[in-house]
Parts: structure tokens; C-alpha cells; sequence
């Protein structure tokens, strides 16, 4: 029933107070943001998680001919109902290594095999005639939502070559095996199952190339982190413009 005078009493709040259109519109607004907000995000770990899906090998790079170094194979269960029971990693007999040292995991069995070279490989220390071929993990369980690194230490890496594909097959509980050698190729779409890549560069260049991004990576951090206080700055003197308004509007509705 309208009171004396004929005229409504502009919509409250929950607790009482005015709420004005300009109110609902920018309530609208926020949702609105919000949603856009929490759907980019949802989006950002869809992709992330579908990278992780994948074997990879760390780190990404090492210069070519490194020596005495150490190569990670990270191994994640993407399966929801069993568990991975056996990891098989196949290292390029085009460009050998010729020495392993496996690291020991718990719960794991390592057996590492070699292979005779067609082209023995000639060194300081003599002539090499036979490099690692194949390393399998046997007797453990990756459960699924969990991944396993498998780490081995490495005598040296090829010189001749560019970058060194380790094709690895997964094996489940449940028999399937999911086979991770497809070579990715520069300039075209990540393969469905591509297999593990490390990337030979050259020492030199890769010391110029790190000194030379140093700088620029931290302008570009400090660029960032001023952009960010900026828009924070922004956001918090428009929140409280918005509230002192509110504030204002309802002090003069009320009686």
C-alpha cells in the first residue's frame, strides 16, 4: 500500500538501505566481471593441465656436448582408474649417449640396456663402441592424479645434433599403453602424443643469449609490477569513489 502521498519507497537492500538503479546497474557489472574473471581462468588450467598431461624431460636445454650432467623425465597418470606400472625411455642411437647412471627411485626396478653403434664414437680416451639405448622402470605405480620423475646422470650429450627426442611408451594397470614418440616440428601444432624433446644449443650462445635477456626480462618484470600497481591503485580509488557514492545516496533516502 503506498504511503501518504502517494509515492513508493525506492527499493532497499537486505538491510534496509536505498538501493538506486546506478547501484543495480554496477551490481550487474561486477557479476558480470566476475564470471568473465573466473571463466579465464578455468580456461588458463584447462590448457595448463592438458600440457602437464604429457611426458616431458628436464631441463628443456643443455649445450650441445655438456658433460656430467643430469636429465629428469617427469611422468604423470592421465588416466582416472589405473595406475602406471611401467615407463619405457628410448634414447636416439643416431646421436648416442653413451653412459647412464640411474638414479634410484622407491619402489622401482631400473634395467637399463645399450646397443652396438654403426658409428663408433672416437674420444680422447678412446673408441666407443657401444651407447644406451633403452631405460625401463618396472614394479612401481604412478596412482592416477599423481606423476613420478625418473632421473638419470649423464656421461656426455652428442655434439652433432640440434635436439634429442627420448620416445617413451606408458604402460597401465589396465594394459593400455600410451606411446609418446611423435617428434613435434618447428612451426606446426603439438603432435597428440609427442614424445619427450631436449634442446641442444650451442655454450656461447646460449651465455649471449642469457646475459642479453637478463636485462630485458627484468625491465619487462618491472614494467609489469608498475602496470599492476597502477591498475591496483586505479581500482581502489574508483571502489571507494563508488562507496562514498552509495554512501552518500543512502544517507539522503532516508528520512
Amino acid at each position: 500500500m503506498p504511503p501518504p502521498g502517494g509515492r513508493s519507497p525506492p527499493p532497499a537492500d537486505q538491510y534496509g538501505v536505498p538501493v538506486s538503479p546506478t547501484h543495480t546497474t554496477l551490481r550487474r557489472a561486477l557479476r558480470r566481471t566476475t564470471l568473465v574473471t573466473t571463466l579465464a581462468a578455468a580456461g588458463l588450467l584447462t590448457a595448463a593441465g592438458s600440457a602437464f598431461a604429457h611426458v616431458t624431460v628436464h631441463p628443456g636445454s643443455y649445450p650441445k656436448g655438456a658433460g656430467d650432467g643430469t636429465l629428469t623425465f617427469r611422468v604423470p597418470n592421465e588416466e582416472n582408474n589405473a595406475g602406471t606400472t611401467e615407463v619405457q625411455v628410448f634414447l636416439p642411437t643416431d646421436h648416442p649417449i653413451p653412459s647412464v647412471l640411474v638414479t634410484p627411485e622407491p619402489g622401482w626396478t631400473a634395467q637399463v640396456k645399450t646397443t652396438r653403434l654403426k658409428n663408433p664414437i672416437k674420444t680422447d680416451d678412446g673408441t666407443i663402441n657401444e651407447a644406451v639405448s633403452q631405460i625401463t622402470w618396472t614394479k612401481g605405480r604412478i596412482q592416477p592424479g599423481q606423476y613420478q620423475d625418473f632421473s638419470v646422470a649423464f656421461g656426455q650429450l652428442p655434439g652433432d645434433a640440434d635436439q634429442l627426442a627420448f620416445k617413451t611408451l606408458q604402460t597401465y594397470s589396465d594394459g593400455k599403453v600410451v606411446r609418446w614418440i611423435e617428434e613435434p616440428k618447428a612451426g606446426q601444432a603439438e603432435p597428440e602424443n609427442p614424445a619427450p624433446v631436449l634442446h641442444l644449443t650451442k655454450a656461447a650462445d646460449e651465455a649471449a643469449t642469457s646475459a642479453s635477456a637478463a636485462p630485458k626480462a627484468a625491465a619487462a618484470g618491472d614494467s609489469t609490477t608498475r602496470g599492476l600497481g597502477i591498475a591496483g591503485l586505479i581500482a581502489g580509488v574508483l571502489g571507494i569513489g563508488t562507496a562514498a557514492v552509495a554512501l552518500h545516496r543512502s544517507r539522503s533516502a532516508r528520512p
